[in-house]
C-alpha cells in the first residue's frame, strides 16, 4: 500500500525521497527493520495474551531433562511470525504481483491449519490435534494450486537468449517447465523431456510438474514440523534457509545479477524479496522470546506455514531441486524418524524385540538422551545449516 502511495506522490509531486520505494533494496531493508519491530513489541504483548488466556503446552513426558520447566508455555506462537511477515509485504510490496499473491494465499492457507491443529490440542485438550489426513490435505491442496498457477499463468516465465535472423542475440519471455539442477548442461532441466509418450510433450507437461510440487510441499512443511522439537531449531534453521532463497531470488529477479553470474533470469520474481525480507524479520524478531529458555513456542501454526512457504519460494525460484541440500536438517530429521520405526517394526517381526538405531527420534531428541544441552544441540544444527546453504550456493557454479 505504502508502495502505491509513493508511487502516486512520485509521479504527481515528484516528491523528494518518494522515488526510493522503486528501488527493491531499500523495500526490502525496510521491510526487514519493520518485521523485527512487529515481531518484538508485539509479540511481547502476543504472549502475555496467550498467557492471559491460558494457551499453555501440554508437554509430553519423553524422559528429557528439562521437560518439565516448558509446561505451561505459550504456544501458537506461529501467529507472530505470520503478522510481522504479512503486514510489511502489505505495506511495501506490489500486491498486484503475481508471485507475492501466491505467497499471500499460500501462508493464510497453511496458517489457517496449523492454528486449527494448535486450537484442538489446547481448547479441546485432544493432544493429537487435527487428524494427519486432513493437514496432509491442506498441503495437496496447496501444492495443487501453486503448480497449477505456476504451470498455467501468463505473468510467470522465464527469459532465455536466443538468436534472431540476423544472429544477434534476444531475449525472449516463454513459459517453460525449466529448472535448475546442478550437474547437468546449464544446470538445468525441463520437466518436459520427462515425457516419451507424446512428441509435443509441452502439452502434458503439467503432469509431471504438479505431482512433484505436492510432493516437495508435504515433505518440506511435514520437516519444518518435526524439526519444531527444542527451543530455536526450526526458527533459526529456517531463517538460514530464508536468508539463502533470499539470495537466489534476487539474482534470479535482477537481468544484470543473473545475466552475469550465468542464472537463469526470470522476470518479475525480484519482488519476492520483500516477502522473504518480512519472513527474515519475523523469525529473527520470534528467535528473541523462542530461543532456549522459550518463552513461546510456534507450534503448528508456525511450523507448516514456514516449511509450505519455503518450498513454495524454491519452486518459483525454480531451486526446488536443490531442496535436499539445503533444507537439509529438515530432510535428516524426517530420515531420522522414518529409520527408526521402519528399524524398530522390522527388527521386532524379525526378532519379536523392537529395536531402536537412536535413543530417540526425531534425531534432535537422541542428542539430548545423550546429555548434551539443547541450546548446543540448536547451535550445531545452525552451522550444519550455513554449510549447507553455502553448499547450495556453490553448486550454482558446478556444470
Amino acid at each position: 500500500m505504502l508502495y502505491y502511495l509513493f508511487d502516486f506522490l512520485e509521479n504527481s509531486y515528484n516528491l523528494t525521497g518518494a522515488s526510493l520505494f522503486q528501488f527493491i533494496s531499500f523495500r526490502g531493508a525496510f521491510a526487514i527493520i519493520l518485521s523485527l519491530f512487529i515481531s518484538t513489541i508485539f509479540g511481547k504483548k502476543i504472549i502475555g495474551y496467550l498467557i492471559y488466556k491460558n494457551v499453555g503446552e501440554d508437554v509430553r513426558q519423553l524422559g528429557l531433562d528439562g521437560e518439565n520447566d516448558k509446561k505451561g508455555t505459550p504456544t501458537m506462537g506461529g501467529l507472530i511470525i505470520i503478522i510481522s511477515t504479512l503486514i510489511p509485504v502489505f505495506l511495501l510490496s506490489k500486491l498486484d504481483n503475481i508471485y507475492i499473491q501466491v505467497l499471500i494465499i499460500s501462508t493464510i492457507w497453511m496458517g489457517t491449519f496449523g492454528f486449527v491443529d494448535d486450537y484442538i490440542k489446547i481448547f479441546k485438550k485432544n493432544k493429537k490435534g487435527l487428524k494427519g489426513r486432513f493437514k496432509v490435505l491442506g498441503q495437496f491442496i496447496l501444492g495443487v494450486f501453486v503448480g497449477l498457477v505456476m504451470y498455467f499463468h501468463p505473468d510467470i516465465t522465464i527469459r532465455k537468449e536466443k538468436y534472431d535472423q540476423n544472429g544477434s542475440k534476444i531475449l525472449v519471455s516463454e513459459k517453460s517447465t525449466l529448472t535448475t539442477i546442478p550437474f547437468l548442461k546449464n544446470n538445468e532441466l525441463d520437466y518436459s523431456e520427462i515425457i516419451f509418450w507424446d512428441k509435443d510433450s509441452t502439452k502434458y507437461s503439467w503432469i509431471i510438474f504438479v505431482p512433484i510440487v505436492i510432493l516437495i510441499i508435504i515433505s518440506v512443511s511435514n520437516g519444518a514440523n518435526i524439526t519444531d522439537g527444542i527451543d530455536g531449531l526450526a526458527a533459526g534453521t529456517s531463517a538460514i534457509i530464508i536468508l539463502t532463497l533470499g539470495i537466489f531470488s534476487w539474482i534470479s529477479g535482477n537481468i544484470i545479477f543473473s545475466n552475469y553470474l550465468n542464472i537463469m533470469y526470470i522476470p518479475n520474481l525480484g519482488e519476492i524479496v520483500i516477502y522473504i525480507c518480512s519472513m527474515l524479520g519475523a523469525l529473527i524478531g520470534f528467535l528473541w522470546y523462542n530461543a532456549f529458555p522459550a518463552q513461546i513456542f510456534m507450534g503448528d501454526t508456525g511450523s507448516l506455514t514456514i516449511g509450505a512457504i519455503i518450498s513454495v519460494i524454491a519452486i518459483m525460484v525454480r531451486k526446488e531441486l536443490l531442496l535436499p541440500l539445503l533444507c537439509g536438517i529438515f530432510l535428516i530429521e524426517n530420515l531420522s524418524v522414518i529409520i527408526q520405526v521402519f528399524y524398530y517394526k522390522y527388527s521386532k517381526k524379525k526378532t519379536g524385540f523392537g529395536k531402536r538405531v537412536f535413543l530417540m527420534a526425531p534425531i534432535h531428541h537422541h542428542f539430548q538422551k545423550k546429555g548434551m544441552h539443547e541450546s548446543k544441540i540448536v547451535s550445531r544444527f545452525w552451522i550444519i545449516g550455513i554449510i549447507l546453504s553455502v553448499l547450495t550456493i556453490v553448486t550454482l557454479k558446478l556444470r
